[in-house]
């Protein structure tokens, strides 16, 4: 048990800033919609995450690979926690859209800053069952969060959830405080990024794709998957409501028992992340999360709608942990903050282009028969995955008692 100290603390951390994410989101969203009116002001809140990505991420990655993990995560953390905290005090929503902005961008470098210290804290046996825990805590405060929310609102008002993920991010910072350095090689960056440096960065993470294509096209096909069911995740509310003619209350129902289904997944793919072979997170996961989206579209009232979720979430969470593992074991640790860092740009790109697609011909066309078309085109992308990671000589990328090499 001793040599689950460190991750434990880790995934502590990390989770009550999970929790409190969830808690300010709903928070933030009321916050805005009571200050404006404007459920326009609202969506505006959707597009600053992607917007903040395309304005850090071409060069994040170049100043992670380059500096102490730990450190930086703890920056992060502390940075963002003062920022979140002064939002309750501005009544302005431009600078509240500012601050948020300035939040994202922050935060932007510390979901590959956390995948590279993972990488180096987790041995490469302990990672599926690390990111399968990871996932159950991730998945737990998406059910709490909301829940606790709601009742802070109702006695306190928003001002308190906000102030309160504030704190949460100070926690966090916190706990990887009484983390290992993992990067004591690692000197801070000396002098500016410039220019040739991205370009130097952008030509090892090139060099690196073109050298290890058996994991680029594990790594396109998971995502073109992944990606369309974010695409239809836009859709859902409004399939519930409109298609299923199914209220409020009902949708709140279907989310919450599909955040126990996620729970119920990432307990028991930690209990078999022994047993259960790795390319079997990754293929088996995807191709029936695929098919949990078109269960659901194809669903007919209340229980079919919210069978498919539960069954959707359940297999989900093998999916990302299967996905996650993979990329640790493959990605050379010394450019994962460069590669996560263009991928996390590249996929934001994409997913923001899935979503108009699929919004604009949902305008022309049925949208029951439109979403169910994209989850079909999307379980497609994960039956040519699942065999992909079946063929017999590309076994040593999912080996997990020793560095997968991508060759």
């Amino acid at each position: 048990m001793g040599s689950w100290k460190n991750p434990i603390l880790l995934i502590s951390g990390i989770g009550i800033s999970f929790l409190g994410n969830w808690i300010y989101l709903i928070a933030l969203n009321i916050s805005i919609l009571n200050l404006t009116g404007s459920a326009a002001a609202v969506a505006g809140l959707y597009i600053i995450r992607p917007i903040a990505i395309l304005i850090t991420n071409t060069w994040s990655g170049s100043v992670i690979d380059r500096v102490n993990k730990r450190r930086l995560m703890i920056f992060i953390d502390i940075i963002r926690g003062l920022l979140v905290f002064i939002i309750p005090f501005i009544g302005t929503l431009w600078l509240i859209y500012f601050i948020l902005l300035l939040v994202n961008m922050v935060g932007a470098f510390f979901g590959p800053s956390s995948s590279v210290y993972i990488t180096k804290l987790i041995p490469t046996e302990n990672r599926k069952r690390f990111n399968s825990i990871m996932s159950m805590t991730n998945s737990g405060a998406f059910l709490i969060g909301p829940a606790i929310a709601g009742i802070l609102i109702m006695y306190f008002g928003t001002e308190l959830c906000i102030v309160i993920n504030a704190i949460t991010f100070i926690i966090c910072a916190f706990f990887i405080y009484l983390l290992p350095n993992v990067d004591e090689n690692v000197n801070s960056v000396r002098g500016p990024i410039r220019w040739q440096t991205l370009m130097n960065d952008w030509k090892a993470v090139r060099e690196f794709t073109m050298n290890a294509k058996f994991f680029i096209l594990i790594y396109l096909i998971f995502q073109a998957a992944m990606l369309i069911g974010f695409a239809l995740d836009s859709q859902e509310v409004t399939f519930i409501k409109q298609i299923l003619l199914l209220s409020d209350r009902d949708y709140g129902l279907i989310v919450s028992i599909t955040g126990i289904g996620a729970i119920t997944g990432a307990f028991i793919s930690a209990i078999l992340a022994k047993k259960v072979p790795l390319k079997i997170y990754i293929g088996a996961g995807m191709f029936l999360t695929s098919i949990g989206y078109v269960f659901f579209y194809s669903s007919y009232n209340f229980i079919t709608a919210t069978a498919a979720f539960i069954f959707l979430g359940f297999f989900m969470t093998f999916a990302n942990t299967g996905y996650a593992t993979f990329f640790q074991n493959n990605v050379p640790v010394d450019i994962m903050g460069r590669f996560g860092s263009i991928a996390d740009m590249l996929q934001g790109i994409i997913q923001i282009g899935f979503t108009l697609i699929l919004g604009f011909f949902a305008e022309w066309f049925s949208l029951q028969l439109v979403c169910l078309s994209f989850s079909i085109v999307g379980t497609l992308f994960a039956l040519v995955l699942l065999i992909s990671v079946l063929i017999p000589t590309k076994a040593h990328y999912f080996i997990e008692d020793g560095k997968a090499v991508s060759t």
